[in-house]
């Protein structure tokens, strides 16, 4: 009997609406750091910086040129637990052994498996770390940050 195959997914048409994906549905991949669950990741970016300048003669017209690059800071928050791994690599920008590292933000597809896109943060380490707040009236996760500076960012 030969095998029936399912028939070829539609592809999208202009006017067809496609679903954006959540902002929930995302992991986070970090070399060798991975007892901590992370709740929320905030700041990837970059900014290319634009001085302006005007040409001689010409008053009313001001030219922009590209300067440097500047990558945002990325702050990721986490329940706090028993395990130290995120505080240790604090200590160590603390004591000027800054441990660089790759970390890849990574959204899922719907289904929560598929990867959809990543966004890798190169040469990452930590530069602030916040500690929980503490409320004896709330009954909510301790959550903790830590804030990540890195050297370039590349999207696959």
């Amino acid at each position: 009997m030969p095998e029936v195959q399912p028939p070829p997914a539609p592809t999208p048409q202009p006017g067809t609406w496609t679903d954006p994906y959540g902002a929930y549905n995302w992991r986070l991949d970090i070399q060798g750091k991975t007892e901590a669950r992370f709740s929320r990741c905030s700041g990837i970016g970059v900014k290319v910086h634009s001085p302006a300048y005007r040409e001689g003669g010409i008053r009313a017209v001001t030219h922009r040129l590209v300067g440097p690059v500047e990558y945002a800071d990325v702050t990721l928050e986490y329940g706090l637990t028993d395990s130290k791994d995120m505080w240790n690599w604090m200590v160590a920008s603390i004591e000027g052994r800054v441990e660089r590292i790759n970390v890849s933000v990574i959204m899922l597809k719907p289904d929560g498996v598929t990867e959809a896109f990543r966004w890798d943060l190169m040469n990452a380490w930590p530069s602030q770390w916040t500690g929980a707040v503490l409320d004896a009236l709330s009954h909510e996760v301790a959550i903790a940050s830590l804030t990540l500076v890195y050297e370039s960012l590349e999207v696959r």
